[in-house]
């Protein structure tokens, strides 16, 4: 049976009424894949690039098994890589179960000790669902009050990023902890051996969809400039003042050029924040908050928000430094035109970094359009991509002189639906599908 509507899964009224509140208006490709798998049951092993939808398409079917029957302990565990993203799921999640008997805990690490508290008074008293990192939940188990006894739910949420990030044994130790049988949801960006692997170890008979591995949305304007380092703050400067800029991140590799760059376009008066490790998690929320209420028209920050930032119409993506790892691309470019929207990519490709956009370029198997930057700025260099950028420095030894310079937290007690105490929140708005 084609699926147009939500309506068409057979869901829970209130969970309907959610997603209505939340300004879905029909499935995206994966949903209506994933969606009817989950609730028949099945393990899932998804691999589908950011910005289809993906988050919405387990936590939908969740949320309805969920509904189903009460119970007094934890029934689901859902990691992520970082906690950012699972801040972001944790806010979805907030939407979807308003006004039901379904509670959730963000579980995560950089807080303080009260934080600490609440998570474990949580878990204590068999909240609902808990996202968590990883490091932070084994250290929740490790203390000996976590009872997992009677879950039933078990989702990893881009595992390609927890693998990259050294969780591997984490997973293995915390999947050993829960009953063996139970569903397992794993999506992933990529299919790489190891996320094979661990599929093996993990899940059992998956049901396995596959959504454009890889490749950046087809409603995302791809474009790159050839630009050297001295200019890019004059180029990034000339785009904002150019171009029909609503929001915009700006990506660059080390947290001192985040804050570098933030500075220098302080001075042509842009509303603009930066965000990194390096900053607490308070501020990091609290910068994150005012930028999406539009206080800042520019966030600059490090692949730290590369997964785990959803923005409501988010125009502009920058690269202003190439990623090392072609994948970090496309979770970059997928900040922007998110559940159908359009938006775009811009790019800033120095000659050291030409190879690595040639890789780029192979994996999404497109060419992106290059241009020069605009002369009023400064020259702009060759482009020759194969020749790599350890070669390139003799060739490319000038730069270019530039010509200016929370949840909903805790279980229910004693009938009370927890959902409803936090500051009285009422249902957050339309955070778009991921």
């Amino acid at each position: 049976m084609e699926i147009k509507a939500f309506s068409d899964f057979n869901l829970n009224q209130d969970l309907l009424s959610a997603i209505d509140a939340f300004g879905f208006d029909k499935p995206t490709p994966i949903q209506a894949q994933v969606i009817p798998e989950i609730l028949k049951g099945q393990d899932i092993i998804g691999c589908a690039q950011t910005g289809t939808g993906k988050t919405a398409a387990f936590l939908i079917p969740l949320v309805n098994k969920l509904l189903e029957k009460e119970s007094s302990k934890v029934r689901c565990v859902i990691l992520s890589p970082t906690r950012e993203l699972a801040q972001q799921i944790e806010q979805n999640l907030i939407g979807f179960i308003y006004g039901t008997h379904v509670s959730c805990q963000a579980v995560y690490g950089g807080n303080e000790g009260a934080e600490f508290s609440q998570q474990k008074a949580s878990i204590q008293n068999g909240v609902d669902i808990i996202v968590a990192t990883p490091g932070r939940l084994k250290s929740h188990i490790s203390l000996g009050y976590a009872d997992f006894s009677e879950l039933d739910f078990f989702i990893l949420d881009e595992a390609d990023r927890m693998l990259d990030m050294g969780f591997i044994e984490d997973i293995k130790l915390l999947n050993s902890k829960l009953p063996e049988k139970k569903q397992t949801l794993m999506f992933s960006a990529t299919m790489a051996p190891n996320i094979r692997k661990l599929a093996e170890k993990i899940l059992h008979n998956p049901t396995q969809i596959n959504l454009s591995v890889d490749k950046p949305a087809e409603n995302i304007n791809q474009l790159a400039y050839l630009v050297y380092d001295d200019n890019k703050v004059a180029l990034l400067e000339h785009i904002v003042k150019t171009q029909d800029v609503k929001t915009m991140v700006v990506f660059a590799s080390r947290k001192s050029d985040v804050d570098r760059i933030a500075n220098s376009l302080k001075k042509y008066n842009f509303p603009i924040a930066a965000i990194h490790s390096g900053k607490d998690q308070s501020e990091r929320n609290e910068i994150l908050r005012k930028f999406k209420a539009g206080h800042y028209k520019v966030l600059v920050a490090t692949d730290i928000l590369s997964r785990g930032i959803d923005i409501d119409d988010l125009s502009h993506v920058v690269n202003h430094d190439i990623p090392d790892d072609p994948a970090d691309y496309v979770h970059r470019v997928g900040r922007t035109a998110r559940a159908g929207k359009s938006g775009a990519a811009i790019s800033f490709i120095n000659p050291k970094d030409q190879f690595k956009y040639y890789n780029i370029e192979k994996l999404i198997e497109k060419d992106v359009e290059k241009l020069q930057t605009p002369e009023e700025i400064g020259k702009s260099p060759g482009y020759d991509p194969k020749r790599k950028s350890g070669n390139n420095r003799n060739k490319f030894k000038g730069k270019g002189k530039p010509k200016h310079k929370h949840h909903h937290k805790g279980k229910k007690h004693h009938g009370h639906n927890q959902n409803k105490n936090k500051h009285n929140n009422p249902r957050p708005k339309n955070k778009g599908q991921d």
